[in-house]
């Protein structure tokens, strides 16, 4: 039943439904067909020489040309599209001619599912198409499709909107072929990693979405309620606590692809709803897993471009290792002139407020050297860059540089101006990491509600004793984005987060603000 008013095609379309019922032709018929070719794969393997192929296809009509007693149809199935010949006394031979001119010219829409059974060949034009012996309606379509159209060679009707495209996302895979490659593309880059780390002898784990405690990075939680125990639960900010526990267990090396979730901003980089991967690996530090992620970044690239090239925008990006190494000092230095070393949060403070950087007095020294970064150097790192020994204060979770107490083992890597990943050698005295978490809490009373909190568990299983441990963990959807070029975050998600649809009569044409996402 219709839930908005209906446009005069939807109503055409649904007295066709009820017309083919009448007729005795089901519409959304439950039997199974049996596909035994796709669009790619019948054209790339036909010869010309060869004996005419038969074949069973399916998918939907995307375009018809009724020419009388025979027609061509193009049908897109998950490889692509094929066209489709269709002759009136192949398929309605004898007295059932007007069964074809009914239900095949009248009543079968673009859009519709149909089945094709027949032979391949080449057309007088040179195309390979089915000549159709049968065809099934499989599933009839009760919405027209926005199909591109041309007028005086400008294209009209095209379905570009953002706001429509990710809000009917089944539509844009359909209509707009080139999105389909994209979620190709994302899938064969997580394929590509996963046998990086598998080839390593890497273990693939599975950690807790709901937690007691928000553990593993700074940032807000989404807050929920187990009613069975009462207790208030937590969607994850991130799973490091979990697999550094697994390393306690005596796993050498695990990695997860997580879904996480963090009740901030939105924005082209940013959805509340995300995809991280997170490994660890025992007796390594994090020199070791600059080299590895590197190797693995360039490995990617290849497997899904076949290049360690990609195209961003205006900027070409190599991911050919090596990538340069430079501190978080040397790099604020470089772009500010301000040297970080030593200086107090005050001193901090008046420096990020006297060149224009936004901060407030819940901000302690980490916070404030971030945002000094973020705002006067992130942006300058097109080409893969580890910013790497991080002072203390922005680390609450890693270990002591060897060298310099005052810094951390840590790198982020910087990729197009934001960071795409973020690795430790990973704190493992129990001590200090308490000492560490008693300093977030401090932060915590001062307001800042993105400080981390005291996970009890996790101190007393680094009492138990963690192995010399390099961890990294790096944004999936943002790698995503860099490997297909695609600017938004938006683009790479199947589903993004939006706005609730506003009520209105035709839901083919919401007239809605612009998402924040």
């Amino acid at each position: 039943m219709a839930n908005h008013e209906l446009s005069e095609q939807e109503i055409v379309r649904r007295n066709s439904l009820k017309a083919l019922r009448d007729m005795g032709v089901e519409p959304y018929p439950a039997a199974e067909f049996p596909v035994t070719g796709h669009s790619a794969e019948i054209k790339e393997n036909f010869k010309d020489d060869a004996e005419a192929r038969q074949v069973s296809i399916a998918g939907r009509v995307m375009s018809r040309r009724i020419m009388g007693k025979a027609s061509f149809m193009e049908l897109q199935d998950s490889d692509g599209r094929i066209q489709v010949y269709v002759s009136r006394d192949d398929l309605c031979p004898g007295e059932d001619k007007e069964l074809y001119n009914t239900v095949f010219k009248k009543l079968l829409d673009i859009g519709d599912f149909v089945g094709i059974t027949g032979e391949v060949f080449r057309t007088k034009t040179g195309e390979i198409s089915v000549h159709a012996r049968s065809l099934t309606l499989l599933s009839k379509s009760l919405r027209p499709l926005p199909i591109v159209k041309m007028k005086d060679g400008v294209a009209f009707d095209a379905f570009t909107d953002p706001e429509l495209r990710y809000r009917q996302r089944y539509v844009d895979l359909v209509v707009n072929p080139g999105v389909r490659d994209i979620f190709i593309k994302r899938t064969r880059m997580f394929n590509s990693m996963r046998h990086y780390f598998n080839e390593h002898g890497f273990l693939e784990v599975e950690t807790p979405v709901l937690q007691a405690i928000p553990g593993g990075a700074a940032a807000r939680p989404f807050i929920t309620h187990h009613n069975a125990l009462d207790i208030p639960l937590y969607l994850r900010i991130a799973n490091e606590l979990y697999l550094k526990r697994l390393i306690v267990g005596g796993f050498e090396g695990v990695y997860e692809f997580s879904r996480n979730f963090r009740n901030e901003g939105m924005d082209r980089t940013h959805n509340p709803e995300f995809t991280c991967m997170e490994i660890y690996v025992s007796y390594k530090d994090y020199k070791w897993m600059m080299n590895f992620t590197e190797k693995m970044l360039e490995k990617i690239a290849l497997d899904v471009n076949g290049t360690t090239k990609v195209q961003f925008g205006d900027h070409e990006i190599d991911f050919k290792p090596p990538y340069p190494r430079v501190t978080m000092r040397d790099a604020i230095l470089e772009h500010t002139g301000f040297d970080i070393d030593g200086k107090s949060e005050d001193e901090l403070r008046d420096f990020a407020r006297n060149n224009g950087i936004e901060v407030d007095n819940t901000m302690g020294k980490g916070k404030l050297i971030d945002e000094i970064f973020g705002e006067k150097c992130e942006g300058k790192y097109i080409q893969p860059t580890f910013i790497i020994d991080y002072p203390v204060e922005m680390s609450p979770l890693t270990k002591r540089h060897r060298e310099n107490p005052e810094l951390t083992e840590r790198f982020e890597l910087m990729v197009n101006g934001k960071e795409l990943a973020n690795a430790y050698s990973e704190l493992n005295d129990p001590i200090d990491q308490y000492e560490r978490f008693v300093e977030q809490m401090k932060l915590a009373d001062k307001g800042d509600d993105e400080a981390m909190v005291i996970d009890a568990d996790f101190i007393r299983a680094l009492e138990y004793g963690m192995p010399p441990t390099s961890g990294m963990g790096i944004g999936m959807d943002r790698l995503a984005m860099l490997i297909t070029g695609q600017p938004t975050i938006q683009e790479v998600l199947l589903f993004p987060q939006m706005r609730p649809e506003k009520k209105q009569q035709n839901t083919d044409a919401p007239q809605e603000e612009t998402p924040k996402a």
